[in-house]
């Protein structure tokens, strides 16, 4: 029976990749291109207006000697440049995946009930738990991944041009490749991946328990109930009524649910991380993001995560299909 379900629950998530492919697989390839195109025409649109203006930084050849009279903390500081040139071209591609998981999780249940797909797909040997966690699987592990393998791939290849792009300004490119660290920026990407996960179940859950529960405009529930919410402890708040920390509300139940799809919301969310270390991107070393599974507030987030979900289900499994 175990190896049913986990048949089941496979086929499921490859179903939901194939019918989502345009947001899970070429939405983070696109945007990848587009960002490294638009560097592509930035350079070049550089190098034409400093040869107009007689500018040539290869010409005067002080580029060489100004690296070759570095000391470490200066070369320590090229590298982080170069790192960040990397983790530049994965964050748009991560700010996508943000929103696809957002309207992928708040159409996941809502759309198949408004197509009447749903009567489908129940008259199969599949239960609505196993149904709704590839959706669960499909949003917080497959569309991450493939964000992430896309942003790296988005990243070496930024790293690549800039290296060319100085080459042709003397510049030897194996001495700029080797202050970066490509590898490091990989393994810490692809480690967020089980962080991101777990920090986005909140949002994950209330955008689904929204689908399956609401009987049209979702989308406007999702916002509106938690916004609605916040806005009435704050005048509660101006009122006198209660001591609760509007603040407070705001960025732990509010935020939570609406934005912890986003990659990188932990890292906002907990402040502390961000100036953690001595070098500007210490905060993204796993060292340093993983004490995040040390935070209560990541917990609870998972723990209502998990209530929510289970509400898609039961909405899902006793939610009028009409």
């Amino acid at each position: 029976m175990k190896t049913l379900a986990g048949n089941n629950l496979f086929w499921l998530v490859k179903r939901e990749f194939w019918e989502h492919r345009g947001g899970f697989l070429w939405a983070p390839l696109v945007t990848g291109g587009i960002f490294l195109l638009l560097n592509i025409m930035g350079i070049i649109t550089a190098e034409v207006i400093g040869a107009r203006h007689g500018v040539s930084i290869g010409a005067s050849g002080k580029l060489q000697n100004v690296i070759s009279q570095m000391d470490a903390g200066d070369m320590s500081q090229v590298g982080m440049a170069l790192d960040m040139a990397m983790y530049s071209s994965m964050a748009l591609i991560f700010v996508v995946l943000g929103f696809v998981v957002f309207f992928y999780c708040l159409g996941s249940i809502y759309d198949e009930r408004r197509d009447r797909s749903i009567l489908f797909w129940k008259s199969l040997p599949l239960s609505d738990t196993e149904t709704v966690l590839s959706k669960v699987v499909s949003a917080t592990l497959v569309a991450p991944v493939i964000a992430t393998l896309a942003g790296i791939a988005a990243g070496i290849l930024q790293l690549l041009i800039v290296a060319v792009t100085l080459s042709f300004h003397g510049i030897n490119v194996w001495q700029l490749l080797m202050l970066a660290h490509p590898v490091r920026v990989t393994l810490n990407m692809i480690g967020h991946i089980p962080l991101y996960l777990l920090w986005a179940l909140p949002s994950v859950g209330w955008l689904m328990a929204c689908s399956a529960w609401a009987r049209t405009k979702p989308f406007l529930w999702a916002i509106a109930l938690p916004v609605a919410t916040g806005l009435l402890v704050t005048w509660f708040g101006i009122m006198g009524l209660f001591n609760m920390s509007a603040g407070w509300f705001w960025q732990n139940i509010v935020a939570r649910a609406l934005f912890s799809a986003f990659p990188g919301a932990s890292l906002i969310a907990s402040d502390e991380l961000i100036h953690t270390g001595n070098n500007n991107l210490d905060f993204m070393n796993l060292g340093n993001t993983y004490q995040l599974l040390g935070s209560v507030n990541l917990w609870i987030g998972v723990a209502a995560g998990a209530v929510l979900i289970a509400a898609a289900i039961w909405f899902r499994r006793w939610r009028d299909e009409g």
